[in-house]
């Protein structure tokens, strides 16, 4: 009677009484780091990182997924709980507890609650090998739907996402709204890949910034526009934006070259004045 490992009342109770204090705890812990996941995306979409706040929202939306099906399991064992003496009584499933006990074979492996685990092992010992083998695989669709789609591997839809991110700015009060809206076909898919449109040009040095040459902004969109079109309209403006950049501060170094370096600095660096050189020389002009 559960000496060498099968079914056994006392050791499936306490079980499932700790499975549903477990599911409790990491549904308060999840909660408690989403909170901070919120502020954190709420100040990505304040610095304008739309991109990299999407790619966030979307994992704070397979958490909220997830806290929900650990609710609709939580109850589950409660009901095992206090139903375990028809458990260990019945020879075959109870028909009215048949998609309850198979929806926590299911998730077993799912979800990190260990307790899950053994109670599968007793099920099993108790029902056989084959109700565990179907209810494993969800045959005939037995398990509870809600639960499934909460901790489906399938990414939300764009939607969704944008949707997380409207009403976390909202709610962090935060002027945002998206650089790129949504396409009719685009709504019920996942969301696009991230391809830089968000990303700032040198990020790292800081010595492209756009509005250093405001004198040219006009000549830039222009190139911008004609290298865009000059592929079929198809490369992305950051790409586009960073090509000009360079080319004018190559540009904007050979033209004033004569004006900032005496003969023996054109001697000593040729073509190859250093660009660290011109800000120490020349602080006001940054």
């Amino acid at each position: 009677m559960g000496m060498f490992g099968g079914y056994s009342e006392t050791k499936i109770k306490p079980l499932l009484k700790m499975a549903v204090s477990r599911f409790s705890m990491a549904s308060n812990k999840k909660t408690a780091l989403m909170k901070q996941q919120m502020r954190e995306i709420s100040k990505l979409l304040a610095e304008n990182k739309e991109e990299k706040a999407r790619i966030r929202a979307e994992a704070l939306i397979r958490d909220d997924g997830t806290i929900e099906a650990y609710e609709i399991l939580q109850l589950t064992c409660e009901l095992l709980f206090e139903r375990i003496k028809l458990i260990t009584t019945s020879k075959t499933v109870p028909e009215d507890l048949k998609r309850s006990i198979s929806t926590l074979i299911w998730a077993s492996n799912r979800v990190d609650i260990k307790e899950l685990v053994e109670i599968r092992k007793q099920i099993k010992s108790k029902f056989g090998k084959q109700f565990d083998s179907d209810a494993f695989e969800n045959k005939n669709g037995v398990c509870n739907e809600r639960v499934i789609a909460k901790l489906s591997v399938q990414p939300p839809t764009a939607l969704l996402v944008q949707t997380y991110l409207e009403k976390i700015a909202d709610q962090f009060s935060v002027q945002w709204k998206p650089t790129n809206r949504l396409k009719a076909d685009q709504l019920g898919e996942p969301m696009a890949a991230p391809v830089g449109y968000s990303v700032q040009v040198a990020p790292g040095t800081g010595l492209v910034p756009v509005n250093a040459y405001a004198a040219g902004e006009d000549t830039a969109t222009d190139a911008v526009s004609e290298m865009g079109g000059s592929v079929g309209g198809s490369a992305p403006p950051a790409a586009a934006a960073a090509s000009v950049a360079s080319v004018s501060v190559a540009s904007a170094s050979a033209n004033s070259r004569h004006s900032h370096f005496s003969d023996d600095d054109e001697k000593k660096y040729g073509d190859d004045i250093p660009v660290a050189q011109v800000i120490a020389q020349h602080p006001d002009e940054e």
